[in-house]
């Protein structure tokens, strides 16, 4: 509980905003850094890959659970392509690269008290996958009341009393769980963080390659990934130059009056993926120091009952301010493709992507750049099981451009969306759209049921 105690003591203590905006910088071509610019790693060299591999360590942030999805449990157990699920998927991209190269990464997983008994319950499935698999439990903190500022509840037994910190944890309780002390025995170098629902967030050797290279002449402790922004990314976290030094800016510390310059893709033009390269000596040195200062994130709930509280979280991508040498790296957008919403699942399971070995890429048959804008009405599509049951199967997508969807609509089998299509069955209608309908640039409301016979 010392971890806390020093974030609520901090919280009572600092006031007014944590940047002054007039500081503020778009982070320079020294702290940037261009993913085609670097350096040319030969993929076939199985021995000097090998070397490297060797010294990496795969950490997935599995805290979160499916709720955003309308399912129960942790939401990396819900199947996203076939039968497989978030975490099927990313032990497979493990898998590929340790018999390719014959090592074995380790893969950790940093679970909450919200879905680690699940987690730990599913394992057995992977014993003989060749992939070692640890996890480890962040910290659970007590939620504050916001009139008394005292904790809700002391009980542990009381989960709505509780609550998993944010991403910013990880550091600590790395630390804590011992596993960062092995893995340092063993000779690795760099931790590579993601969220698990990150389907774009696999094992760069190129990046990898880049860290190792540097360590002698320009040693890296921090690399992030950022890519550039499209209309969904503007509110996402960015990089910035904060008095010569390389930070994570995200929309809660923006002045309200500068919200419009921090949105504009003119000024900010990329975003941070989560994806992390981190140093392990690193992190055991500035755990050792109590170095750790994110920024606090005061994030206001309710509870069932309807007490209004105080979660005090920090962002794992924050602490870029503490380690020496840090940069970003702007990566192709295939390297961030999170599943948030059914409308994120619907594209990840249509025919734009192709999967090997747990890997999915874009389809080569997609001639656009870039992959369609999805919505779907969340009355009726939110929850996962809803979602499939109104579509006999996903439509081909692969020369779609938009597609909303809104009310009680259901999707026959092979049907195709192309360009703009807008389908709306307001209150007390229905659409179904037939098998084989070909829809392109259509705008479809009213009641519409085509049976086939």
């Amino acid at each position: 509980m010392d971890g806390f105690k020093r974030l609520f003591n901090r919280f009572l203590v600092e006031r007014g905003p944590s940047i002054e905006w007039g500081k503020v910088e778009p982070a320079g071509s020294t702290m940037m850094h261009d993913y085609s610019k670097l350096p040319k790693l030969d993929t076939e060299n199985i021995e000097l890959v090998r070397s490297q591999l060797e010294k990496l360590v795969v950490l997935k942030l599995n805290g979160g659970l499916g709720t955003s999805m309308g399912c129960k449990g942790p939401k990396s157990l819900i199947a996203v392509r076939g039968e497989d699920t978030f975490l099927d998927l990313t032990i497979k991209q493990i898998q590929a690269l340790n018999v390719k190269y014959n090592v074995k990464v380790p893969l950790v997983l940093m679970n909450s008290f919200n879905t680690h008994v699940d987690t730990q319950k599913i394992l057995w499935k992977y014993q003989n996958c060749g992939v070692p698999i640890f996890t480890f439990q962040q910290s659970c903190y007590p939620r504050i009341n916001t009139e008394s500022l005292l904790p809700v509840d002391n009980d542990l037994e009381n989960k709505e009393a509780w609550y998993p910190p944010g991403h910013g944890d990880v550091y600590e309780a790395f630390y804590n769980s011992n596993y960062l002390k092995k893995f340092l025995d063993e000779g690795k170098k760099y931790v590579f963080v993601s969220n698990i629902d990150n389907l774009g967030a696999n094992v760069d050797l190129s990046i990898l390659n880049s860290l190792l290279t540097r360590e002698e002449s320009d040693p890296c402790e921090f690399l992030i990934e950022v890519t550039n922004k499209t209309r969904a990314d503007v509110k996402g976290g960015t990089l910035i130059n904060y008095e010569n030094k390389i930070r994570l800016l995200e929309i809660a510390q923006v002045p309200k009056d500068h919200i419009d310059e921090f949105t504009s893709v003119s000024k900010f033009e990329i975003f941070n993926t989560n994806n992390m390269w981190i140093n392990m000596p690193a992190i055991h040195r500035l755990t050792e120091q109590r170095a750790w200062n994110m920024e606090i994130i005061r994030n206001e709930k309710a509870t069932e009952s309807g007490l209004k509280v105080i979660q005090l979280e920090t962002a794992a991508g924050a602490a870029i301010k503490h380690f020496e040498g840090a940069i970003g790296v702007n990566v192709p957008r295939s390297r961030f493709l999170p599943v948030k919403l059914t409308s994120d699942l619907l594209l990840v399971m249509s025919n734009l992507y192709g999967i090997q070995n747990g890997t999915l890429t874009i389809n080569p048959k997609r001639q656009f750049p870039g992959v369609p804008l999805v919505k779907l009405g969340q009355d009726k599509f939110k929850k996962v099981q809803n979602f499939l049951d109104r579509f006999a199967n996903i439509p081909d997508l692969l020369e779609l451009d938009h597609l909303t969807v809104s009310g009680d609509v259901t999707f026959g089998k092979n049907v195709v969306l192309k360009g703009t299509v807008i389908i709306i069955a307001h209150h007390g209608e229905r659409v179904d759209i037939a098998s084989g309908s070909i829809l392109e640039n259509k705008i479809v409301s009213g009641n519409l049921r085509i049976v086939d016979h």
